[in-house]
């Protein structure tokens, strides 16, 4: 990519912010402390954290698709 800037990676959040017990957010399935760092993750640790909120969504709730 000659020069090109990426595009950042967009926030997951849904609008449904709610912490469970683990501090887990029920509508992002991010931690408190990824939500929290976000701004400051480069697309590399966003596109990771969005891998692992999936992982925690579907640990929870199965495979939904």
């Amino acid at each position: 990519m000659s020069g090109a800037k990426e595009k950042p990676v967009s926030s997951p959040c849904v609008s449904v912010c709610a912490l469970d017990d683990e501090d887990v957010c029920t509508g992002c399935y991010r931690t408190l402390k990824e939500i929290g760092e976000w701004s400051e993750m480069d697309n590399s640790r966003k596109r990771e954290v969005i891998v692992l909120a999936n992982q925690r969504c579907r640990s929870r709730y199965g495979d939904l698709g």
